[in-house]
């Protein structure tokens, strides 16, 4: 195992793609290598060319075992199931687990709760420095408006993306009810798509858009009769996430086993 050596799981796709390249580009760290599901059609092909660099004489192969013997980090944004085997694996192996795969089942958090007894776990809905800033922000907002203020999470995302709300939209909503001290699973509304009748006092509303090609939009509105202030984040390129993950990745090799966020890796 190399400390500064990362592994990406899903080197493949889009996001695996800009992390490999995030490593690549990044004075001091190592790429251990990269991963797909064993039927996906970028098994064999070389990992530098696939993040649209040179050659660099790596494979992306079919499981995780040989890449998690040469690393001190694992990047994740693949699906749930198998972000769970993911952390599992890391856990077993040692080695830190970056996860940034959303729309996880509470069986599946609670698998992943487990693996970080193992590991250092760092997960967020979002990677980026901007989205985590704007969670903090949503929060000190949330404690200092009262329930004349709705609160409203608007979020708009590309037209592949399958999960809504977004694993960033919960994140804001988890800021806006650690603000207001409530669960957000009592004061949630829309996360169904459900948003007939009038708007309770005290709900936390969630819109979606899903079209194009939209890398990512979030805003949050505090709405009264009188004003309305909105905090907003726009992604304009998905290096974004990579950059955050691989900062994560940095900070957790070595870490002591826990499960920790962006918060933690960015100081917040």
């Amino acid at each position: 195992m190399s400390k500064n050596s990362i592994l990406v799981a899903g080197a493949g796709g889009r996001i695996g793609k800009a992390v490999a390249s995030e490593v690549l580009r990044t004075p001091g760290l190592k790429l251990a290598g990269g991963f797909e599901r064993p039927d996906g059609p970028d098994i064999g092909k070389d990992i530098g060319v696939l993040a649209g660099l040179d050659a660099i004489g790596l494979a992306v192969e079919s499981n995780a075992d040989a890449g998690l013997k040469r690393a001190g980090a694992l990047i994740d944004f693949t699906i749930p199931a198998a972000s769970v085997a993911n952390a599992r694996a890391a856990a077993d192996a040692g080695v830190a687990h970056i996860l940034g795969t959303t729309g996880l089942s509470d069986e599946e958090e609670a698998a992943i709760r487990q693996a970080a007894e193992k590991t250092a776990i760092v997960q967020s809905g979002n990677m980026s420095l901007g989205v985590n800033l704007l969670a903090a922000l949503v929060e000190d907002a949330a404690k200092r408006l009262d329930e004349n203020f709705d609160i409203e999470i608007f979020e708009a995302h590309h037209r592949a993306k399958v999960d809504a709300p977004s694993g960033t939209a919960l994140m804001l909503g988890e800021a806006a009810a650690r603000g207001r001290g409530v669960d957000l699973k009592d004061r949630a509304s829309g996360i169904d798509g459900d948003r007939r009748g009038a708007r309770q006092s005290g709900d936390i509303g969630f819109s979606v858009f899903r079209g194009g090609g939209v890398v990512g939009e979030h805003t949050v509105s505090f709405a009264a009769m009188e004003e309305v202030i909105s905090l907003s984040h726009s992604a304009i390129d998905r290096s974004l996430f990579a950059r955050g993950a691989v900062t994560a990745a940095r900070w957790a090799i070595n870490r002591e086993p826990g499960l920790y966020s962006m918060r933690d890796v960015l100081g917040f």
